[in-house]
């Protein structure tokens, strides 16, 4: 059994993470902005512990990270240049607080963006002509947390997991395929996972890992 940490924990990501690790068995510490909006929105679990954190303040990061073996970031999903802009400041904010830990830091597990994916034409995903700017911006923001972690010179422990293409609510299959840096298609051409085998995904890293200290994706 892991001790799992999750900022964002109420996002459509987050909540799923949440659910997906008490189901095989983790401990999970949901790290949120009101706990009792919280706690009213989700069933009461033996295993759950709900928290009050900032993730753009490193002394709540160091607060939240201390007892846990994994911290997974699973801010920054929505749309709008508010959560553009806590993209990769929440990725410094993260190490810093990590980094205060010294040696006792948890490992980082951080969502990202699959906007720096490489397409199988050999183009990034954010060249797409026609994106709109708003969607451009929150791929960039996620392109640039992840530059962000690649440049990190100490020895804490990260993982960058980009997302498909297309990332919604769906069903759990507990089938996809993993890649490092292109963009993951099926044989109709098109990027998509559910939010459900993302979540799997994600713990099966957590279970298994096997992505240290880089970039990895997911899809079907």
């Amino acid at each position: 059994m892991a001790t799992i940490a999750v900022f964002g924990a109420n996002g459509t990501i987050g909540r799923r993470v949440v659910r997906e690790a008490l189901d095989r068995g983790h401990a999970v510490t949901a790290v949120v902005r009101d706990p009792e909006l919280y706690r009213g929105s989700v069933e009461p679990h033996d295993r759950l512990t709900v928290e009050t954190g900032d993730v753009l303040d490193p002394a709540s990061v160091s607060a939240v990270g201390r007892d846990a073996d994994v911290l997974v970031s699973a801010v920054g999903g929505g749309d709008g240049p508010g959560h553009a802009a806590l993209i990769e400041p929440s990725a410094q904010s993260l190490v810093a607080g990590l980094h205060a830990l010294g040696g006792r830091a948890p490992r980082l597990i951080m969502v990202g963006g699959a906007g720096s994916l490489r397409t199988p034409g050999g183009a990034l995903v954010w060249d797409t002509p026609g994106l709109p700017d708003q969607v451009l911006q929150i791929m960039h923001a996620h392109g640039d947390a992840l530059a962000y972690l690649r440049g990190i010179t100490s020895e804490l422990n990260w993982t960058y997991f980009s997302p498909a293409g297309t990332i919604e609510p769906g069903v759990r299959t507990g089938e996809y395929r993993t890649g490092l840096d292109d963009l993951i298609t099926g044989a109709d051409g098109d990027s998509r996972i559910s939010a459900e085998d993302y979540a799997a995904a994600l713990v099966d890293e957590i279970e298994r890992p096997a992505h240290l200290n880089k970039r990895f994706t997911v899809g079907y």
